[in-house]
């Protein structure tokens, strides 16, 4: 989450009214996160969400996005819930941008997660892989290995200034991923940002998980990879094979994988590594001015990748197959 646009209280109080949320006692910008604006809203009825949305997140989409949290919530997944209008409406716009409420959920995210976080993470990503897969809409990965190559063009002249040498690694990576990128893994609906900052825990428990606009159809042991980079690293950037057993481990309780997955697995870390690198890369260099974001660190992805480029088979992430 983040804040790109500033809404005036006037136009805040007028686009409530749509809305039986009673009135507005206060609202504040959330910093965290890079892809859209959001805030928490007071109102006399509770506390909720309101995004508006910008950058990568097409109008189109959000149909998508707030049908497939509807449909999760459904099937036993904690997940935010869109809001609707006094007609019935999910989606609006305000400050020129379409706009959507969704309730608040209790909890609070780790910032430095432990080994059951960790094992609880995996099982509940294996069962949003489950509770997507009689999803009826459908939605291209718009930033999987097919859209690096124009992240790359973006950043390429710069990404030197970052690193040395990072334009060439770079390069040599995506061309990896071009030649050898599995094509007939397990597909279905991946949430593809499940990052610390988008799961929450109440009393030592998982209590909810947010931020859905990334999610899209695609290879589901890439989502998986994409949990590990983000749970099991270390703040010195190291890979802590005790939280990436326990994830692993959790996951394939609950969806167990396949050889062919497997076999794939640490090309898919490469992959995941490679384009959070490249994201953050574009952000880091072509931040707007005045933005409310809190800026990522990109290098920690290319250390990520560095690892990821050691390993030959998947029980070299600490799960014995």
């Amino acid at each position: 989450m983040a804040v790109y646009t500033d809404v005036a209280v006037e136009d805040l109080e007028a686009f409530l009214a749509g809305y039986a949320l009673g009135e507005l006692r206060s609202y504040k910008g959330i910093a965290e996160g890079v892809e859209n604006s959001n805030f928490l809203l007071h109102t006399t009825s509770g506390y909720f969400i309101l995004t508006l949305y910008e950058k990568r997140v097409a109008a189109h989409d959000l149909p998508f996005f707030l049908g497939l949290m509807r449909h999760l919530h459904a099937r036993g997944l904690n997940c935010p819930q869109p809001v609707a209008t006094r007609d019935g409406e999910i989606l609006g716009k305000l400050a020129k941008r379409p706009a959507a409420i969704v309730t608040f959920l209790d909890g609070v995210w780790v910032r430095r997660p432990a080994v059951w976080h960790c094992a609880a993470v995996g099982d509940a990503l294996a069962r949003l892989h489950l509770a997507g897969a009689d999803f009826s809409l459908k939605r291209k990965n718009t930033l999987s290995v097919a859209g690096w190559s124009a992240l790359y063009s973006q950043a390429a002249a710069r990404a030197d200034s970052v690193h040395r040498n990072l334009s060439n690694a770079i390069a040599a990576e995506l061309d990896n991923c071009d030649r050898n990128w599995p094509k007939k893994l397990p597909q279905g609906i991946i949430h593809a940002d499940l990052f610390p900052d988008n799961v929450f825990f109440l009393d030592e428990e998982l209590s909810g998980l947010i931020d859905f606009y990334f999610a899209c159809n695609d290879t589901l042991a890439y989502d998986l990879a994409i949990c590990l980079n983000a749970w099991c690293f270390e703040s010195d950037h190291s890979y802590n094979v005790t939280k990436g057993r326990a994830l692993l481990q959790a996951y394939t309780k609950a969806r167990p994988l396949t050889e062919q997955e497997k076999a794939a697995f640490p090309l898919l870390c490469r992959g995941a590594s490679l384009r959070f690198l490249l994201t953050r890369l574009v952000d880091w260099l072509e931040e707007p001015p005045g933005a409310l974001v809190r800026k990522k660190d990109p290098l920690e992805y290319y250390r990520k990748l560095r690892f990821h480029q050691t390993i030959k088979q998947y029980r070299d992430y600490g799960l014995e197959e």
